[in-house]
């Protein structure tokens, strides 16, 4: 592996983001009291008229009165802790500002002023800022690295001298740590966290402890990068265009709230990532629903598709991800996904299981992202509760499989829905409790003979199981144990024969 000498860490993480199209300015050129000044004091860390050009930029139906409650509202942000303030400014960033505004009509009218730009990537504007002095409550820090968005601080990277051998990966956490207690004003307006020492490089989030810092493996999402390619250009390159960060922002950040008042801010692995990417892909195709739109919008991630099946036939794919590795929450981002996707027009996402004790550990899952879903997500107890969630446009529904046998063996299930926008979920859609010799195939299809299925899996399907295949088409994405064990996102499993 590549090992970066000392000198040149932070000027190759510039230029490796120079190399993105994101600007680069020196902290210290745009200081307080300097001729080219961004801030006036030292304890702001928002590039002010950068904020304000951008909210005007992006809204220019808004007046300027709403432009300047938009303004005020980011800078204060609510929540009686850290975690609160910042899940309240990740809603803000994700689905705009609340503002009102009176017309010449003397009428109040409310709208969303945007605070980013997803859909064109170059009406926002992209800065990196290295050495970057904040002060607050007497302490004063320099981050080494601070990717800006519209003059917001959304990332920090944190880098060590490699050739320091007091100094590793960890020092940058531990760091990050002293940041987030001393600088908590910096902390709230953050999405990101990035750890360096030149060896190995890591990814998190406010709340991640050591164990969550996970490495991002891939530039592209084609293959995994090689060890020659040193961790810190592979994550910079992988996750900083800037299509791939907004995508991320957007769609692939969550607050899981187990309701005990403490908050858990978890990101996608680069697994999750582009599985959940592709499969919206093959989703569409699978839908037959406003087919590779998705691939064709400027900013969107498009590489790493896999050939899946025919326009239209349903079966969207299978994802294995091996026990450990997330499968859960990659389920929960990839409902959040296909439910914010707008080709599939307000879709229904049916999540079934193969016994009621995985419905509740799932459900948990979903029920703790509900702001990722835009809604809580719902048990269903009976087959005429299933048949009257089916019939509203949206929702998230759970269920266990014996609700789409029929009452009596040999009968056909009656039609539950035709809609074309509803996605079945299966979990461990391999398990031979599916019954698919008994026809959960016919059955799924009678009961829903428009939907699209999607399984996900923790181990592997066996070559001769023609059946789930038959339901749910072929593997989208593999993220096999060995993968998972390098990436230190499960443990490795020794067998001591007897």
């Amino acid at each position: 592996m590549a090992r970066l000498v000392e000198s040149v860490i932070e000027d190759a993480a510039l230029a490796w983001l120079e190399s993105l199209n994101w600007n680069i300015k020196y902290g210290p050129d745009i200081a307080p009291d300097t001729l080219f000044a961004e801030r006036s004091e030292y304890s702001q860390v928002i590039l002010e008229q950068r904020l304000r050009d951008a909210l005007f930029r992006l809204n220019t139906t808004l007046p300027p009165e709403a432009i300047e409650d938009a303004y005020r509202k980011i800078h204060r942000l609510e929540g009686g802790t850290l975690e609160a303030r910042n899940r309240h400014f990740h809603h803000l960033l994700v689905e705009g500002v609340t503002v009102e505004y009176r017309t010449k009509d003397g009428e109040i009218r409310g709208a969303q002023a945007q605070v980013l730009d997803f859909d064109n990537l170059e009406n926002n504007d992209w800065l990196v800022v290295n050495q970057f002095t904040v002060s607050e409550n007497k302490h004063i820090r320099r981050p080494d690295i601070v990717l800006f968005i519209n003059g917001i601080p959304l990332v920090i990277l944190e880098l060590k001298n490699p050739a320091d051998e007091t100094a590793d990966i960890w020092t940058a956490f531990h760091q990050l740590q002293t940041y987030k207690s001393e600088l908590p004003t910096l902390f709230g307006f953050n999405e990101l966290l990035v750890i360096s020492d030149g060896v190995q490089a890591r990814m998190g989030t406010l709340t991640s402890g050591r164990e969550w810092f996970k490495p991002w493996r891939t530039i592209s999402g084609e293959s995994i990068d090689d060890t020659h390619t040193p961790e810190l250009e592979v994550l910079i390159k992988g996750l900083f265009e800037k299509g791939r960060l907004l995508d991320m922002i957007r769609y692939f950040i969550v607050f899981e709230d187990s309701g005990g008042g403490s908050l858990e801010k978890k990101t996608a692995g680069y697994h999750q990532f582009h599985a959940v990417n592709v499969a919206v892909m093959e989703t569409l195709r699978a839908a037959k629903l406003k087919t590779y739109e998705l691939a064709e919008e400027k900013g969107r991630y498009e590489a790493g598709r896999k050939p899946g099946g025919k326009l239209g036939d349903r079966r969207i794919g299978v994802i294995w991800h091996t026990q450990g590795s997330g499968k859960s929450l990659t389920m929960a981002f990839y409902a959040g996904r296909i439910i914010r996707e707008p080709a599939m027009e307000n879709p229904t996402i049916v999540v079934i299981t193969d016994r009621n004790d995985l419905d509740d550990q799932l459900f948990g899952t979903f029920a703790r992202c509900k702001d990722l879903l835009r809604q809580p997500p719902i048990q269903v107890g009976s087959r005429a509760e299933l048949r009257e969630k089916l019939q509203v446009k949206t929702g998230v529904v759970f269920t266990t499989i014996q609700k789409f046998f029929p009452e009596e063996k040999g009968d056909r299930h009656p039609v539950l829905s035709e809609r074309r926008n509803i996605v079945v979920i299966a979990d461990e859609a391999h398990r031979s409790q599916y019954d698919f010799i008994d026809g959960f195939a016919r059955h799924m299809r009678d009961a829903l003979p428009n939907a699209s299925f999607i399984g996900f899996t923790g181990t592997p399907i066996e070559l001769t199981d023609k059946n789930t295949r038959a339901v749910f088409g072929d593997y989208i994405s593999i993220y096999d144990i060995q993968r998972a064990v390098e990436d230190k996102a499960t443990v490795p499993i020794y067998y001591e024969p007897q």
